[in-house]
């Protein structure tokens, strides 16, 4: 029998953390609702038809439940490990859920319908099982870490030890790339953060689908070391300048023409450009690739 190795770890947004797994005092035991979605059809019906015309599919929210077990050696060591998971999984506050399964590590951002529920029967004073449901309105798994892809970037030359000679050291190179794909492996589109990042003076940068010609335009001159940000994602579409330690609104400078553009799965190339000093311009992106399930 193969044993997959399976644990849970939660953070809430104030940073309370706890860990399910095969450790005191939390035992994983089971996670429900990782995988299959239900899906939501919207369908029409013609008169005569045959069957029905399917007009669109969206999933549903994703329903978590976690069965698990605290072992403790005392009355004393249950009762303060069920304050903990009443504080970590507290219905007020949202958090992200890290699940592993196998090698397979993916997170998903998640609220608690239900705070943990402990069992009344108890076999031993040592143990007390318990079921936690979560809620995730956004339905799809993420990795763990954002991928980086720079299109244009400074790239170091020098590493420690250093021996700098007497001809001089150079300290970086520019690595040029005014076309790059930026491949999403999941299972359907998402969204991108953006960055436009300026080492002196550059104006009206712009980066280019080059196959649906959809571009995101910043209609403005970017001062040396500012740096502009473009969040595409859905519910979370945002443009900001932060310069000199300042973080501002920009969105007054996003050209009415461009789109939040999404990566479409599979390949997606890119082309930046700017209406003067593009060599003065780096731009990254930044994605998390989205999953049907674990």
């Amino acid at each position: 029998m193969i044993n997959i190795h399976e644990k849970i770890l939660y953070e809430n947004d104030k940073g309370d953390r706890v860990e399910i797994s095969y450790n005191f005092p939390f035992f994983f035991q089971r996670l429900e609702g990782q995988d299959g979605l239900n899906a939501i059809i919207a369908k029409t019906k013609g008169q005569g038809q045959d069957g029905t015309t399917i007009e669109d599919v969206t999933l549903s929210d994703r329903a978590l439940q976690i069965q698990g077990i605290i072992k403790g050696q005392s009355k004393s060591e249950l009762a303060q490990s069920r304050q903990k998971l009443l504080k970590v999984f507290n219905p007020r506050i949202g958090g992200w859920l890290y699940y592993e399964y196998g090698n397979v590590k993916k997170k998903i951002y998640c609220n608690v319908e239900n705070a943990p529920k402990f069992a009344r029967y108890q076999e031993s004073f040592k143990r007390q099982s318990f079921l936690i449901n979560l809620i995730c309105s956004n339905s799809y798994w993420q990795d763990n870490k954002n991928i980086k892809t720079g299109i244009a970037y400074w790239s170091n030359l020098f590493e420690f030890p250093l021996e700098i000679p007497e001809s001089g050291l150079e300290m970086g190179t520019r690595a040029n790339s005014l076309i790059v794909n930026v491949k999403n492996n999941g299972d359907v589109e998402c969204g991108m953060t953006l960055e436009f990042k300026a080492s002196a003076t550059v104006v009206n940068p712009i980066i280019i689908n080059i196959n649906t010609q959809e571009y995101i335009k910043i209609n403005k001159t970017m001062q040396a070391g500012e740096i502009i940000t473009i969040n595409t994602h859905f519910n979370n579409k945002t443009v900001t300048s932060f310069i000199n330690g300042i973080k501002s609104n920009a969105f007054n400078y996003f050209d009415l023409n461009s789109t939040f553009m999404q990566l479409y799965v599979g390949d997606n190339l890119f082309r930046y450009d700017s209406e003067e000093n593009i060599n003065n311009l780096e731009v990254n992106i930044y994605y998390s690739p989205q999953y049907l399930g674990v």
